[in-house]
């Protein structure tokens, strides 16, 4: 959804945008390539993400500025850029493809690798830590919160008895012995979202991103949120929907934003894309 991203934000040649989720840099250089005296401020979490987004945007790099940051550093970063607030913001929750694609990283259950999830590999806590060491109830009611898995109870049961468990392969294997597939999704799926969403404590982070938008972004200014899951759009919606009672944001999305037919087709992960935008009052 670039162009729909693109158009929400409203990109001036000489504003100051913030990419929250800098990623492999596919926002940032398309806004960066749209400026001529102004910035892209390219946040992320993901230290590698970064290395590679600037070999990714070596014809526009003057206009891009990268650092690592979460989204609750965001205001500490901006300043230490030189930025009080930015002209507009934009955060793509999806999960970075190099992330997915690298076994290595330990997100995907397509792929063999450790049991990692860490989108800051400087942070402690790992799957493989939640996996191993937190208690059986514990392990179902994080499953079933964060995963809407309906069967986490059977597998926190499957995953305590065959402890330890080292890496994606394994844990795959395990659930997929462990409950029956139906369709075409992997029975693993939302157990490993689950994991990934409290290792890198991504609903605190979000709610810390919207409560930080006022502060990060100018009067006049839009922030755009591109989600992926109903959790995320969920949170996203009824932050907006807060903001706009207290009178601090105008909606600019009245329905949610979905990917055309024509993008679906070329990018099927696309579908289940969410954009939704509002302007600072």
């Amino acid at each position: 959804m670039l162009r729909e991203c693109l158009e929400y934000l409203d990109v001036r040649p000489d504003g100051v945008f913030i990419d929250a989720t800098c990623g492999l840099a596919g926002h940032t250089g398309a806004i960066a390539r749209r400026l001529t005296t102004g910035f892209v401020l390219a946040f992320d979490r993901d230290a590698e993400s970064l290395e590679q987004a600037r070999l990714n945007t070596l014809d526009c790099a003057e206009r891009i500025r990268f650092r690592k940051a979460s989204f609750s550093q965001l205001k500490e970063a901006l300043a230490a850029e030189g930025f009080s607030k930015a002209d507009g913001l934009l955060a793509d929750l999806g999960v970075s493809m190099y992330q997915l694609t690298s076994g290595e990283r330990g997100f995907s259950l397509m792929s063999d690798g450790p049991l990692d999830m860490r989108q800051d590999r400087g942070q402690q806590r790992s799957a493989a830590d939640i996996v191993n060491f937190e208690a059986e109830k514990n392990l179902a009611d994080l499953i079933y919160q964060l995963g809407e898995e309906r069967r986490s109870r059977r597998i926190a049961r499957a995953i305590v008895r065959a402890r330890p468990i080292r890496t994606t392969g394994q844990l795959a294997k395990l659930i997929e012995q462990a409950v029956p597939r139906t369709g075409k999704i992997h029975p693993a799926t939302q157990t490993f979202m689950a994991l990934r969403i409290a290792v890198n404590e991504e609903n605190e982070e979000l709610d810390a991103l919207l409560g930080a938008i006022p502060e990060l972004v100018k009067p006049g200014g839009r922030a755009v949120i591109l989600t992926f899951m109903s959790l995320e759009d969920r949170r996203v919606k009824q932050g907006f929907l807060a903001m706009a009672r207290e009178g601090r944001v105008k909606i600019l999305s009245k329905h949610v934003v979905k990917p055309t037919d024509e993008e679906i087709r070329e990018n099927p992960p696309s579908r289940s894309a969410k954009l939704r935008a509002v302007e600072i009052l």
